[in-house]
Formats: C-alpha cells, sequence, structure tokens
C-alpha cells in the first residue's frame, strides 16, 4: 500500500511518537507499505514554526534528512497535484490538507491523518 502521512502524523513521528494510535503505527512499519511525506507538510511546518506555533518547532533540515534517511520517500507538489484540487468539495479549508489529498488522489494513495474533517473527504484518505 502506497500511504501518505498528513503534517501532524508525520510531526508526531519523530518527535512524538506516543501521540501515534496503533493502527497508524502498524501501518507506517509494515514493511510492504510505501510511506511518503509531502513537499506541502516540510512548506507547513517551515511556516507555522516561523510564526511561533509551538507544535511546529523542529529542525526542518534534520527532518528531512532522517525521513529520506530511513526510506521515506518525499513527494513534490506538481501541476498535477494542484490541478487536482479544483474536483475536491470544500469541505476542509486548510489549504495544506487539501492539497495532501489532491497529491493522495493523483498518486494512488492513501492519506492517513487524525483530522476528522479531512477524513470526511469521500476517497484515499483514512482516519487513524
Amino acid at each position: 500500500m502506497k500511504l501518505l502521512l498528513d503534517t501532524h502524523l508525520l510531526l508526531w513521528l519523530v518527535s512524538e511518537p506516543h501521540k501515534l494510535s496503533s493502527e497508524a503505527m502498524t501501518l507506517i512499519e509494515t514493511p510492504e507499505n510505501a510511506v511518503s511525506f509531502s513537499i506541502a507538510s516540510l512548506w507547513e511546518i517551515a511556516i507555522k514554526n516561523a510564526s511561533g506555533r509551538a507544535d511546529f518547532a523542529i529542525n526542518l533540515r534534520r527532518l528531512r534528512r532522517n525521513l529520506i534517511e530511513n526510506d521515506y520517500r518525499e513527494l513534490p507538489i506538481e501541476s498535477e497535484h494542484v490541478l487536482a484540487l479544483s474536483d475536491l468539495p470544500v469541505i476542509h479549508k486548510d489549504p495544506f490538507d487539501r492539497i495532501l489529498l489532491a497529491q493522495a488522489t493523483a498518486e494512488a494513495m492513501t492519506l492517513l491523518t487524525s483530522d476528522a474533517v479531512l477524513a470526511r473527504y469521500p476517497g484515499p484518505v483514512r482516519q487513524v
């Protein structure tokens, strides 16, 4: 299964793994699953860290390096992903969450999230 982690799951994975559900950990740790992170998540972390949000305070370069070193796939934002945004109903207004879902849809991945609003979208999103 191809998985895309939302930003909070990504942050919890590296800094507060106890916040991840057992279902999330099982999916992430299953060797047959290909786990990815999005450039959109790095962008969101950079913006929210710069604004002083304590829950986003992390060394972004170290985060990226550690993810890549641990075989997580880095997913760039492509024009196809941006175009897929127009197919999404307006359930969630957060632009970062919307682009993550559009990426998951375009790439035939499952977006893993802890966000109940984001999980209301039809399609490849799973609340864990």
